[in-house]
């Protein structure tokens, strides 16, 4: 489901040096994020019971890890703005899988995800355990995925999905579909419901082109997460917070997309991105 509109660079040879530090961030990161998982199971295990669909202790646990993985890996995280309150829900641009490190360091949130990542070896067993909500891309079911949104927002979540529906190259801003968007419309739903945009700009590594964190659509996320530990040298991911936008100043959901777009294009074209369209 990665976008691959376009060809890619070709991956770097992964030399000695390039597997040597592999080992050296792989087997960190490994142990952090695994070695965390089960101790979110145990505060879980504590945690349902008591609280039920909320969640107000092992968000904590994740954010650590995201943290602590992007300096394992060298990866700068840089932010600008601030972090909403109140109820809503979070949309942003789609570049790799390193969007949820970056997402998750700064903010308690819950992902939406298609249903194949449930599935994956490692990945689905972390999206499962910190909560990410599952759902299909079939048009049928959006009537459910709605009533799912809206449960997990009336207790407070806030849910985070990626409205281009699939990663990029890192330098261009694809449509933003619209369809999960009539969720936050719900008559269910608090009436200072807002959502709030966030831009990820990703800086390559100097001497690299600026495609450098891209996950095309022909490329494993094995093979991508084997290249980003290779590197000899990593950039910056800048995290930009767009002030939140009421959902109530919209008439329908196209609008309300519609201005959440623009919020992260023109963050994109601040951080200094080269936009293709």
């Amino acid at each position: 489901m990665t976008w691959d509109g376009a060809p890619h660079p070709p991956a770097d040879r992964i030399g000695a040096m390039g597997m040597l530090r592999i080992l050296m961030r792989g087997i960190p990161v490994v142990l952090v994020v695994f070695g965390c998982l089960l101790i979110l199971l145990l505060v879980r295990a504590v945690e349902r019971p008591l609280y039920g669909a909320r969640r107000p202790m092992t968000p904590h646990i994740t954010q650590f890890v995201c943290r602590a993985a992007l300096r394992i890996m060298g990866i700068r995280r840089r932010v600008r703005g601030s972090v909403m309150t109140g109820t809503g829900a979070v949309v942003a641009n789609h570049v790799s899988w390193l969007d949820i490190f970056a997402l998750n360091a700064s903010k308690r949130i819950y992902f939406v995800s298609k249903s194949e990542v449930a599935g994956w070896p490692g990945i689905g067993w972390l999206a499962r355990a910190t909560g990410t909500v599952f759902i299909r891309r079939n048009r049928r079911e959006a009537r459910e995925h709605a009533t799912v949104i809206e449960q997990r927002l009336a207790v407070g979540h806030k849910l985070l999905f990626f409205p281009e529906g699939t990663s990029t190259d890192g330098i261009r801003l694809l449509p933003f579909k619209t369809t999960l968007f009539a969720a936050f419309f719900s008559d269910d739903l608090p009436d200072d419901m807002q959502v709030q945009p966030v831009t990820l700009a990703y800086h390559a590594p100097e001497g690299q082109p600026a495609t450098f964190y891209g996950w095309w659509g022909d490329q494993g996320a094995g093979e991508h997460m084997l290249q980003m530990l290779a590197a000899p040298r990593h950039g910056t991911i800048e995290v930009i917070y767009h002030d939140a936008i009421r959902v109530a100043d919209h008439a329908n959901r196209k609008t309300l997309a519609r201005a959440a777009e623009d919020s992260i294009r023109n963050g994109l074209s601040d951080a200094g991105v080269l936009l293709i369209r």
